[in-house]
């Protein structure tokens, strides 16, 4: 098969999205016969499956082959090399959370290998590599798109970018950023009703699947503080990290260094009256608590905590696991632009994945 009726891809991660990616891309290449969708390298952490001769890896099986087989996964550099040289053009989707993969980004861009991810810590990692991660893809022509890095399927990023591309002046980003910390305040604190005792809140949500295994990796607003640093880059601030603007742990002091998830949520119902006391001065002034983030483009001001809002406001009346993100600009005027809907979850993850897919494809193939 001619190379330009071919585009390789290359999958980093097999776990939850990854699976869901998997089966996506499947319905997708059914669809779309031209040009021919084939995988010619995946890998965990430590199992690999690929061809010397980057002959296809058939999709439909490409988890089972890969629990299946021998092989490890070649160091970052060796994946580098081998896709480079591949005989068509090679998408990396990197289904993955780590620093070492993201950190290896201006290699692949700078060998002509384009990248879809939802990996949040290439583009909120230090300022210096997202700035050599977009210098790379510049120089090369390979593209970069992270669009479920922020709101899983959710057109936040797509938005953003189109906004500050034709020219509109964004004024102000506000919203709540994490379906685990939707959840728990729409059930804490809820419009109708007193809610439950936070540490309960905690626990059931840690049960249903939505918090990290140790929750305090939710806890402690680094999750949402990624989210804001990459859009206020994509809003023209350089940020230097998520660790240089305030975020708000809540995460008791106490608690802050116990041994072990399971032991964090044992203790955390002595700490209920501290987050109750924050519930009852809101419900004084006739409003609820929600967990936010907030980027004031003008003052360059960005923020993670809890904030009061009026039970009229769209952000109170947020359900489920939902993210809300409003986009305050000059063409707006006083009414945002509100992009509302799941953020968390495989499948709507790996749309947003399989979205910026077909964007690639699209600039890649032709």
């Amino acid at each position: 098969m001619s190379s330009a009726n071919q585009v390789l891809i290359a999958i980093i991660g097999a776990g939850g999205v990854g699976k869901c990616f998997l089966s996506q891309l499947q319905t997708l290449a059914s669809r779309r016969p031209t040009p021919k969708l084939s995988i010619c390298y995946i890998s965990t952490s430590k199992k690999a499956l690929f061809n010397n001769d980057y002959s296809p890896i058939p999709t439909e099986t490409a988890v089972d082959e890969l629990a299946a087989s021998t092989k490890v996964p070649f160091a970052l550099p060796n994946i580098v090399d081998y896709l480079a040289a591949a005989p068509s053009k090679v998408i990396l989707v990197d289904n993955t959370s780590s620093q070492d993969v993201a950190d290896a980004y201006p290699s692949f861009l700078s060998r002509g290998i384009s990248i879809v991810t939802p990996n949040k810590k290439a583009f909120s990692g230090s300022y210096k590599l997202w700035q050599e991660i977009f210098a790379a893809a510049a120089d090369s022509g390979a593209k970069v798109y992270h669009e479920s890095s922020v709101g899983a399927g959710l057109p936040v990023i797509s938005t953003l970018k189109d906004l500050v591309d034709t020219g509109d002046e964004v004024t102000k980003i506000e919203g709540v950023f994490s379906g685990t910390m939707s959840f728990l305040f729409n059930s804490f604190a809820p419009l109708e009703g007193s809610g439950g005792q936070w540490s309960a809140e905690v626990k059931k949500a840690k049960e249903l699947g939505y918090t990290e295994p140790d929750p305090r990796d939710d806890l402690n607003g680094l999750d949402v503080a990624r989210k804001l640093t990459i859009l206020a880059r994509l809003a023209g601030l350089p940020v230097e990290s998520p660790t240089s603007f305030p975020v708000q742990s809540l995460i008791p002091k106490e608690l802050e260094s116990v041994s072990s998830g399971d032991e964090f949520l044992q203790r955390l119902p002595e700490f209920d009256s501290q987050m109750e006391e924050t519930k009852a001065a809101a419900g004084n002034q006739g409003k609820v608590v929600r967990f936010v983030g907030s980027i004031d483009v003008a003052t360059k001001a960005v923020k993670v905590g809890l904030e009061m809002f009026d039970r009229s406001h769209p952000i109170a009346a947020l359900k489920g696991s939902d993210n809300i993100i409003s986009f305050y600009t000059k063409r707006y005027g006083s009414n945002p632009l509100i992009v509302q809907g799941a953020g968390a979850g495989g499948d709507v993850t790996a749309m947003g994945v399989t979205s910026d897919l077909l964007k690639v494809i699209s600039q890649i193939s032709k």
